[in-house]
């Protein structure tokens, strides 16, 4: 099984969240022991906007411990749906917000989300497999 980390997750544990890391680093663990873990440039943009440097990034988030998954062009498609359905519903948002690019991509690859703010996916993505608290 492979599962996509939500950045939610990462910047838990990178920026020792005492609310949250406990769980964040338990999950991350238990899903390492049964598949991959992965993240995608959406994922790796947001991580990446709380370091100086990509070297600190990259530590962040190992190559060897994080599979590196390009976002598919299927998972974009998806992505302008559900903006579409969030916009209808109300959302004030003028593009698809990052949210919507993980859970797409998530769904159309098959993959499990590792996340602790399910909210959004559980909307727009009801089918999608999710880990959270």
């Amino acid at each position: 099984m492979s599962v996509l980390v939500d950045s939610s997750v990462i910047l838990d544990i990178v920026t020792d969240d005492q609310e949250w890391i406990d769980w964040s680093s338990a999950m991350v663990q238990q899903a390492s022991e049964t598949g991959r873990l992965a993240i995608n440039p959406i994922i790796y943009a947001e991580v990446s906007s709380r370091f100086d440097s990509i070297e600190a990034v990259e530590a962040a988030v190992p190559r060897d411990h994080f599979e590196r998954l390009p976002l598919p062009w299927d998972a974009a498609f998806l992505a302008g749906k559900a903006f579409v359905q969030y916009r209808r519903r109300g959302g004030t948002k003028t593009s698809p917000l990052p949210d919507f690019f993980i859970g797409a991509h998530a769904a159309v690859a098959g993959l499990t989300l590792l996340t602790r703010d399910p909210r959004i996916y559980r909307t727009y993505f009801p089918k999608l497999r999710i880990i959270s608290p």
